[in-house]
């Protein structure tokens, strides 16, 4: 692995934003110093020639002075994980002629002082490395050779089976918890079923497979459920209700909707202009000029990781328009988001009673704070301006039941 020191990682208002909450943390360190450091895994050495190019594509800085700092903290791309920046900048660096360049990947550096030179405990480390990192997607390393880890490759392991027909249904049950699947019952007594009918134990692989496909996320289940409320047999799901309006517009104005990717209103007709495909001359062609409109839902996601979560929910976006009929080409976007209430640190609101939240999500103010900025990204990269969007916090106790969205 060869490293290579980048350029300052964080403006001075943030590097002070992150100064005051490590100060409010209790902690006695003093944020000297961060920086982007560049970690390598190459087929062979690099001649000077490539290093020199490679300096320079990153935009390579000075090497630390460890003089300067008491411990550095290291944060990374969550181990085990191909993040986007090492699929990017690998292939660019592919596509420049870099040979040798196999991996390329990126972290920060964070270098601490501490008040009186004291030693600081691993507790204390444990704290502040909170505040530095996602744990969802991203890792904390307290020495630089530790990278070395984010190039390791695990041999490909068999699957494992699960002993359902030995041990009954516990069996699947202590798998959901191990894997990490969120079955819910009804799921795993599906699968029970399933797998006794077939008289075989189900893989951890079969298992994995169907937690992803059977999601929430992916089938949208309880949109398309059945639904009794007070013991009555409700004739529309979710679903239904949403595609009301279009059943009561009798499809006027409407070319497509709930068939393709996305849905195609009628549009006006105009001007495109665009080459001839026999001459390759540009000129305009005057036609009727569909519209086309798409929803995206990535709340999941969003919740778990918040700017790669929008992200990816605004990529995913585009990549259903492209694909409708014969292809289209997306013009602008909008993002909205509703969470729970934002309770901001030293500005609380009366009603903002802190009612706990799932470890495993993040905060309504991190969602705020880094989701609308991940959309935006992603759109911006794209090509594609993000034009407008919405934004509403909202909790209440109904019925001794507190209501609100901790997923957004």
């Amino acid at each position: 692995m060869l490293y290579i020191p980048g350029q300052k990682a964080l403006s001075a208002f943030r590097t002070e934003k992150l100064q005051t909450k490590i100060q409010a943390a209790g902690l006695s360190c003093v944020l000297k110093e961060t920086q982007y450091e560049y970690f390598l895994e190459t087929s062979g050495d690099l001649t000077n020639e490539i290093q020199a190019q490679l300096k320079a594509l990153l935009n390579a800085g000075d090497a630390a002075n460890p003089r300067l700092t008491k411990f550095e903290l290291f944060v990374v791309p969550r181990l085990g994980t191909l993040s986007p920046w090492r699929s990017k900048a690998t292939e660019i660096a592919n596509i420049c002629g870099l040979i040798g360049v196999q991996h390329l990947e990126r972290g920060i550096r964070y270098a601490f002082s501490v008040e009186g030179d004291a030693a600081v405990s691993r507790a204390d480390q444990e704290t502040l490395a909170a505040l530095l990192f996602d744990p969802m997607t991203e890792s904390v390393l307290t020495e630089r050779s530790a990278a070395q880890q984010l190039f390791e490759r695990i041999p490909p392991q068999p699957g494992k089976a699960i002993a359902l027909l030995e041990t009954g249904v516990g069996a699947i049950e202590r798998a959901n918890v191990d894997l990490g699947l969120a079955l819910a019952e009804d799921e795993i007594a599906y699968l029970k079923a399933a797998f006794e009918n077939l008289a075989r134990n189900p893989t951890d692989v079969e298992l994995m497979m169907f937690a992803q496909a059977n999601s929430e996320h992916c089938r949208h289940k309880i949109f398309k459920a059945d639904w009794t409320l007070e013991g009555e047999a409700r004739a529309h799901s979710l679903m239904d209700m949403i595609q009301n309006t279009y059943d009561k517009s009798a499809g006027r104005g409407v070319l497509s909707a709930y068939s393709d990717n996305a849905s195609v209103i009628e549009g006006s007709v105009s001007d495109r202009f665009y080459p001839d495909p026999e001459t390759d001359v540009f000129g305009y062609c005057t036609e009727q000029t569909p519209i086309l409109m798409k929803v995206e839902t990535h709340n999941h996601p969003t919740a778990i990781a918040p700017f790669p979560g929008a992200a990816t929910g605004a990529g995913g976006e585009i990549r259903d328009e492209g694909a409708v009929g014969r292809g289209s080409k997306p013009k602008a976007g909008l993002i909205g988001f509703t969470v729970s209430n934002l309770r901001i640190p030293n500005a609380p609101a009366p009603w903002e009673t802190d009612f706990g939240l799932p470890a495993r999500i993040a905060s309504p103010l991190s969602i705020m704070l880094e989701g609308p900025i991940g959309g935006a990204a992603f759109n911006n990269e794209f090509g594609r301006p993000n034009l407008a969007g919405y934004f509403r916090s909202f909790e209440m106790t109904l019925a001794g039941e507190r209501w609100g969205y901790h997923k957004p």
